[in-house]
């Protein structure tokens, strides 16, 4: 293995060759349960991808702890790395972006009570009422 994670002379594994098919939506605290199944190969591919990609720091250092211990010795859990997801799966439906509505009376952002719209008709709206 290089310094950078990759095996030596190889280039990092595509998105499909991951032992996690759902890697890279994965939260942090999900990942840490999810990679106790792997072995070390499985291990090297994560953190060769992460190397390659995000570099996200709680993540590789999450990747190389596990790797560690898995060869010094720790044993794998008989958790399955194609789990599902709870935390992806009842997230609510993406309906697009949020839509607040003031209330008719709610002041504007001077604070002048009234309609929203910045009609400009009050004084200083545009620059003295000029």
């Amino acid at each position: 293995m290089s310094g950078s994670g990759t095996a030596e002379g190889g280039e990092p594994p595509h998105h499909d060759e991951l032992p996690l098919p759902d890697y890279d939506h994965l939260p942090l605290g999900s990942l840490e349960g999810r990679i106790r199944s792997l072995d070390a190969d499985g291990l090297t591919a994560l953190l060769s991808y992460e190397r390659a990609h995000g570099d996200r720091l709680p993540v590789t250092q999450l990747l190389e702890r596990r790797l560690d211990a898995v060869r010094g010795g720790a044993e794998l859990s008989d958790g399955s790395p194609l789990a599902a997801t709870p935390e992806l799966q009842h997230a609510p439906p993406d309906t697009g972006p949020a839509v607040v509505e003031a209330p008719a009376t709610a002041p504007d952002k001077e604070g002048a009570p009234g309609p929203q719209g910045g009609s400009g008709n009050r004084l200083g709206a545009r620059g003295g009422g000029q």
